[in-house]
């Protein structure tokens, strides 16, 4: 399907679908095409502007890339630095570690990380318990 903007000799300007450029051609030669405001045959495309695509559809370059990948695996070191991997026991050690205070005074709290289903997980959140998914493969797991 392609849209046109048409004009009559009146000058209404107004909007047609068509299956193609000769589907136009032909329905205009058969007096199928009229203008929906005043009734008029006398059709012409009217002026378009060409269908330009936006600038959000670039892709970023390779250090844009890089940069990415470099702050990525920056937040996978600190993630994993502060947290304990638990592994398949995540979803049992999260329960267990619902309740309890943060911390001690003084003491660094350390979370947890590891792997649940997403059934799993949709329980966890409703049941009030605060977890989030990793934008990256955990290392405890990938090197095991």
């Amino acid at each position: 399907m392609i849209v046109f903007d048409l004009k009559c000799s009146r000058e209404h300007v107004f909007e047609a679908w068509f299956d193609s450029s000769s589907a136009f051609e032909t329905q205009k030669a058969q007096g199928f095409v009229e203008c929906p405001i005043c009734g008029c045959r006398e059709i012409t495309k009217a002026v378009m502007a060409p269908a330009v695509p936006a600038k959000g559809n670039q892709q970023p370059s390779d250090a844009d890339r890089k940069e990415q990948l470099r702050r990525l695996a920056a937040y996978q070191a600190e993630v994993e630095s502060r947290c304990d991997y638990v592994g398949t026991s995540f979803v049992s050690e999260a329960r267990a570690r619902a309740g309890k205070p943060e911390s001690k005074a003084g003491e660094a709290t350390r979370g947890i990380i590891g792997e649940a289903s997403i059934s799993d997980a949709m329980a966890l959140v409703s049941e009030g318990i605060e977890i989030a998914p990793l934008p990256f493969r955990i290392r405890q797991k990938a090197d095991a």
